[in-house]
């Protein structure tokens, strides 16, 4: 299946107001969005980056939707309404995807390396949700309106919230599975920032 087919499938899959491709190739933003990224990451990894980026911005200016041309972004995402919606440049999204307006796939600080998220196959962001740092969104999990997501999100869960935590597990809600899922996020939470605080300290040791 060509790029083009699977993208208007999954719109046409995910959104009732969907009624014909020609519909969806002239009027969805988040369709022209990912069409020009894919023009962006090809002259970015060609090391054409100044044209890469002048190239985004324009279309950044037509959809609303920033999303730099280091991104790897599979086949089959869905970018519904999409204005306001950025995507940093060491992020990975694969296929089918759902990103809804607002959300913002961030990094944190001044990091270099792998800084912004990888969502896994199915996952869906909905509106404003903010996923920030090199975390990753498991397979076929939901992360709700608004919610911060600053740790590593299981597959096939729901997360919601200031910051996320698991409300739902295959779309059921079970205390127990829950508590001992959090208390696995908080504990590699706090774990990840203690080797930072320790590189940095080795660090400014060596200065």
């Amino acid at each position: 299946m060509g790029w083009w087919k699977e993208t208007i499938n999954i719109v046409k899959e995910n959104d009732p107001a969907a009624r014909t491709s020609a519909e969806v190739l002239l009027t969805y933003p988040g369709v022209k969005a990912l069409a020009a990224h894919r023009i962006s990451h090809f002259l970015w990894k060609n090391n054409l980056k100044l044209l890469a980026r002048m190239h985004s911005q324009f279309w950044r200016f037509w959809t609303q939707i920033e999303i730099h041309p280091g991104a790897e972004i599979a086949a089959g995402v869905f970018i519904d309404h999409g204005a306001g919606l950025v995507i940093g440049e060491t992020t990975v999204i694969e296929k089918g995807v759902l990103l809804y307006h607002g959300v913002t796939l961030g990094g944190t600080g001044k990091d270099t390396g792998k800084r912004h998220p990888t969502v896994r196959e199915g996952a869906l962001i909905s509106a404003h949700a903010q996923v920030i740092g090199p975390i990753e969104i498991g397979r076929y999990s939901k992360v709700g309106a608004a919610a911060v997501v600053v740790s590593d999100v299981p597959e096939e869960v729901t997360v919601v919230g200031i910051p996320a935590k698991v409300v739902r597990i295959h779309g059921k809600k079970d205390d127990l599975v829950i508590h001992q899922i959090e208390e696995e996020r908080e504990t590699l939470y706090y774990t990840s920032k203690m080797e930072k605080l320790k590189d940095c300290s080795h660090h400014s040791s060596h200065l």
